[in-house]
Formats: C-alpha cells, sequence, structure tokens
C-alpha cells in the first residue's frame, strides 16, 4: 500500500506552545494552498480522489475544502497527532521542567498526564496503517493530511525501527505542507521512498 501524507498548514500562533490535539486554528488561505496543492497532485497522477484526514481542524478543513472539488473525505481519529494530556495547549514554559527531562530521557513510555505516550501514538498509527492496507488490498495509494509527530512514527513503522528511547533520536518533522510517500507491503512494512515530495 502506498501512502501519501501531507502535513497540515502551520496552525495561527503555535509558536512556543505545546501543541498535540489541541484544536488550533490554521489560516484559510493556507489550507486552501494545500488543498489545491493535493488537487495538482491528484491530477498529474491520476489518483482516485479519495482523502483522510484527522477529525483535528487544521487537518480536517483541507478535506472540507477539497469536499466541494469531487472528493470524499474521511475523519479517522487514529490520525490525530499525539495527546499532550495536560501540557496540550500551553506554553513549554510552565511546562515543568523535570517533567520534560523524564520525557526526553523515556521518550518511548513517558506520558503526560492524561496523555498518550509514544509507543501509544506508535500502537495507533501502526494499527490504523495495517487496518488501510487490509481494507486496500495494495491496488490503490491512500492520501491523507496528517500531523508531523503521526508522520514520523509512520516513517520510523515502515523503517521497521522502534519508538526512540531517548528524545535525540527523534526525527526532525516533515515541513508544513509537504508530502511523504511510504510503501507498506503486505507482511512487510519498509520505506519505498522517504524523500519529500512538493
Amino acid at each position: 500500500m502506498v501512502l501519501y501524507i501531507w502535513r497540515h498548514p502551520k496552525p495561527i500562533a503555535a509558536n512556543g506552545f505545546c501543541i498535540g490535539q489541541t484544536d488550533i486554528s490554521v489560516d484559510k488561505r493556507k489550507i486552501k494552498r494545500l488543498a489545491n496543492k493535493i488537487q495538482r497532485f491528484v491530477r498529474l497522477h491520476q489518483l482516485p480522489k479519495v482523502i483522510w484526514v484527522s477529525p483535528l481542524q487544521r487537518s480536517l478543513k483541507v478535506g472540507e475544502i477539497l469536499a466541494p472539488h469531487g472528493f470524499q473525505y474521511h475523519v479517522a481519529p487514529e490520525l490525530a497527532e499525539i495527546d499532550f494530556g495536560g501540557w496540550d495547549g500551553r506554553p513549554w514554559a510552565q511546562i515543568p521542567k523535570q517533567q520534560i527531562d523524564d520525557w526526553c530521557d523515556h521518550f518511548a513510555d513517558f506520558a503526560p498526564k492524561g496523555g498518550e505516550s509514544l509507543q501509544q501514538l506508535f500502537n495507533r498509527a501502526e494499527n490504523w496503517l495495517n487496518e488501510m492496507a487490509a481494507q486496500n488490498s495494495g491496488q490503490k495509494p491512500v492520501l491523507a493530511v496528517g500531523h508531523a509527530g503521526w508522520i514520523n512514527a509512520a516513517s520510523m513503522i515502515a523503517a521497521r525501527q522502534e519508538a526512540p528511547k531517548i528524545a535525540a533520536d527523534w526525527p526532525q518533522a516533515v515541513n508544513y505542507l509537504q508530502c511523504r510517500k511510504l510503501d507498506f507491503q503486505p507482511n512487510k512494512l519498509t520505506v519505498y521512498n522517504s524523500q519529500l515530495l512538493g
């Protein structure tokens, strides 16, 4: 199964904040820009007009913009960004340093109060990918609009890597509006092409 997944547009006023499942807004022009980019990509590669989005508006609204242009969009809660629980939506400066140190030192398994660990995000992403591969039988590419942490997790799963134990091993995020192409083979998940596509 080939997955093309675009990262959502940059949210408004997110700098300096811990943003996971906080439903933060995005400039409508940037949402339209990503929707136009996806339409051109679909037209160029003659792909089906079906796209998966997370329930968070920075992803969901891309699907809503695409719908009048003949796209079917499906909302998948499994595509949401990691849940930072009590940290979510707070300035990083207000989160106790000891908690952040604990997270960085036990990166895979630490979960902020009320949130999920990176390992739980990996499990959620892997379950969705396997479900999509089973539904799809590898016939048609799957298109999605997702989030940086989720995309990193999916890329590492595809490369048969475990959730990193320390924060220093976490890869750099894909840029806003950029696409990553992953190829998930039945019973063998591999990165077909981890290069970023314009």
